[in-house]
């Protein structure tokens, strides 16, 4: 067959590059012949599982032959309980990553556009792209900036805003800068959006800011009908592994975003882990007090090898290393330590950097020394 297949493929498809999650350390092991290696490359919750979902795993074992609920009843309930909502304004995903490409598909189509800054999720590329839409990348504030360095440059992002601009994407915090808008200057901006524009705020880092000059977005749905907040499970609450993450909007935005969804898009197991861990404010208080420290320990280890790091609004620090960061990795990975090269953001000279376990960040700070200051 002289035709390749791939070339059958919608153009918005046939240019784009898979995704490139943290390498697992099996993987490295099996590479470098490695054992006890340490993974800080995927913002995972250093904690592992909570106790509470485990248990929900065990008594929701017995049904697993059975298909999930579809419309997930109690896990709707539950969240909407919880965040002062209607249950008919949550569309769930598997992940937020899912919910983040069914607004996409949903909005998004040739000759309309979608706007999101540079240095952000690179989902949000990847989404657009799918689709056939124009990407409109807003410049970012400079590396230099006293409070948001990389981050949103919201003024800059409005002037992106076309006439066709379907979407907006905002990541708040910001994956990988770790930078945040504050809420006033947030809200200012939601409301210079056409109410032609959906503004997509991404809060999958929210939990990781309590107490800080940040807000979410969800009070102002009523009066913002154009704004859609979404959320994960992955990071704060430790369920990466069961993929459960959801959309909040105007009951009429979810309706078309559930005319797209996959009839069971969240398994049965992840929706009983997802209800339990709701109820478990014990297991967050931990992750926070544990990001906490992690967070120290690392500013320490910059700190005295010279290294600039950015601000903290999630569960990783980008770190700055004033040249190519490349060698850095590889030299991170020989040592057994895993962590997430960020230059196909655009950002060769830095590294991103999950917070693990007191032991791991010692893991981290002895590979660092070695490898940079050594």
């Amino acid at each position: 067959m002289s035709l390749d297949p791939a070339q059958l493929a919608a153009p918005g498809v046939r240019g784009i590059q898979p995704y490139q999650p943290g390498k697992p350390t099996s993987e490295l092991e099996r590479e470098l012949g490695l054992t006890g290696t340490v993974k800080l490359a995927s913002n995972e919750s250093p904690l592992g599982p909570p106790e509470s979902a485990l248990a929900a795993l065990r008594d929701a074992a017995g049904e697993l032959a059975r298909y999930p609920d579809g419309n997930a009843y109690a896990l709707r309930r539950r969240l909407a309980a919880s965040l002062d909502v209607a249950p008919e304004q949550i569309t769930l995903g598997n992940g937020s990553n899912d919910v983040l490409v069914l607004l996409a598909e949903a909005f998004l189509q040739p000759g309309l556009s979608a706007v999101y800054s540079r240095y952000s999720f690179a989902v949000y590329a990847l989404a657009v792209q799918a689709t056939g839409a124009t990407a409109h990348v807003a410049d970012a504030l400079p590396p230099d900036h006293p409070e948001q360095p990389l981050g949103h440059d919201l003024d800059a992002l409005a002037d992106a805003l076309a006439a066709d601009t379907r979407l907006v994407y905002i990541a708040n915090p910001n994956n990988p800068t770790g930078t945040w808008v504050g809420p006033d200057a947030l809200r200012a901006f939601v409301h210079r959006v056409p109410e032609t524009t959906l503004v997509v705020v991404d809060e999958a880092y929210c939990e990781y800011l309590r107490g800080r000059d940040y807000a979410s977005a969800l009070p102002w749905l009523a009066e913002c009908p154009n704004v859609v907040v979404t959320r994960t499970f992955s990071k704060a609450w430790g369920l990466a592994g069961l993929r459960v993450g959801y959309a909040v909007s105007s009951p009429e935005i979810a309706d078309v975003l559930n005319r797209i969804r996959q009839p069971f898009n969240v398994n049965a197991a992840a929706q009983a882990a997802a209800e339990a861990v709701l109820d478990d404010a014990d297991y967050l208080e931990r992750a926070l007090a544990i990001n906490a420290e992690g967070m120290a320990a690392l500013r320490a280890t910059a700190a005295d090898l010279g290294l600039r790091v950015g601000p903290d609004g999630g569960n990783f620090l980008l770190v700055d290393f004033g040249r190519d960061a490349a060698p850095i990795y590889q030299g991170l990975l020989e040592q057994g330590v895993i962590v997430r090269p960020v230059a196909g953001y655009g950002l060769p000279g830095y590294l991103r950097i999950s917070i693990g376990t007191p032991a791991e960040m010692a893991r981290l700070d002895t590979a660092l020394r070695k490898v940079v200051g050594g």
